[in-house]
């Protein structure tokens, strides 16, 4: 057989561990043809390809980004006409054939799967495997990249309370998370947050300016807000920026925000993140060797098997509030917005 892989959507770590998965299992165990397939979906139309062997992915284990390279395009956008559609299927098909590709690898995030679930109803043999630090896939316990993500915001975290209770300040840190909030519930909590405010959940600025005031009457030096990006605010406000403006006009106390951004998509991997990605990455090639389709590669407890991508279409995993992270954080004190 002959399969293609491509990586789609934003860098993450843990990327290049997966393509190395794939191709270690494809090749050694299966006997199969590997092609990368460079850009994402843009690939697909353009055709730039190469070819991987167990020697030319050795050592990408513990290597950030993605050796293929990515794209935002998506295949089959929502603006184009009902021609423009037809013709970009009957592209996508005719490269397919021409590289002479028996299955598609599909590695990427809730975009991603989408479009990969689109591409096996027009006919092709796809397997995808979730890749986002936003954790936010439907249909996994866990997406690799995410651990590395909530260490490095963790470790950001621990600075800051040295700084915070030196100054006697009120620091908050922006952490990634458009619509998901995992990041900073778990980084929020590993690293001692007092206030964390997730997409998912209300808040309310006087009732975390009180909980603020009331910490520092009981002689609590400094307080940590930790923000996942993508809260509600004014007029589309950045969300650590307007929290820390609020809190200081409210409470009168001297409050700092600090951004992470893309530092926590960059860099090597965590430990778990590279057996991650190496067992899905195995797995997807034993679902193409079963030539078992349409499915996405995900981790149930402590096993990797896989589930149809109908089922993951359009469905995004969000934090609840009856999730056990947030009834626990409430229990020992920690503020989530009221």
């Amino acid at each position: 057989m002959k399969i293609g892989i491509l990586t789609s959507g934003g860098d993450c770590p843990g990327i290049n561990a997966t393509i190395r998965g794939v191709c270690k299992a494809a090749i050694n165990h299966y006997g199969m043809e590997v092609v990368g397939i460079h850009g994402g979906f843009q690939g697909l139309f353009e055709g730039e390809t190469e070819q991987l062997t167990s020697m030319s992915v050795s050592g990408l284990l513990n290597t950030g980004g993605t050796i293929l390279g990515t794209s935002r395009e998506k295949p089959f956008k929502k603006k184009a006409t009902e021609e423009e559609k037809k013709e970009r299927t009957r592209l996508i098909i005719e490269n397919v054939k021409r590289m002479g590709l028996d299955a598609i690898v599909c590695i990427g995030g809730n975009g991603t799967q989408k479009s990969a679930y689109k591409l096996s109803k027009i006919g092709l043999n796809i397997v995808t495997v979730p890749k986002t630090i936003d954790n936010d896939v439907w249909g996994t316990d866990q997406t690799f990249g995410f651990d590395t993500a909530v260490t490095i915001a963790t470790e950001a975290i621990d600075r800051l309370h040295s700084t915070a209770s030196s100054h006697r300040r009120v620091m908050v840190i922006e952490v990634m998370g458009h619509k998901a909030g995992w990041i900073a519930l778990h980084s929020g909590i590993a690293g001692g947050g007092d206030i964390i405010l997730l997409p998912e959940l209300d808040y309310d600025i006087k009732a975390i300016s009180q909980v603020i005031l009331d910490r520092f009457k009981k002689g609590h030096t400094h307080t940590i807000i930790v923000v996942a990006e993508g809260i509600k605010t004014l007029n589309g406000r950045k969300a650590g920026e307007y929290v820390a403006e609020q809190i200081e006009f409210e409470t009168g106390i001297e409050t700092r925000q600090t951004v992470l951004g893309y530092v926590q998509r960059g860099g090597s991997p965590s430990a778990f993140d590279r057996i991650l990605a190496t067992r899905m990455g195995s797995h997807a090639a034993e679902l193409i060797a079963r030539k078992d389709y349409g499915k996405m590669v995900c981790l149930k407890g402590n096993e990797i098997t896989s589930i149809k991508l109908s089922d993951v279409n359009d469905k995004l995993k969000l934090v609840t509030e009856d999730n056990d992270f947030v009834v626990q954080g409430k229990r020992i004190g920690i503020c989530f917005g009221k």
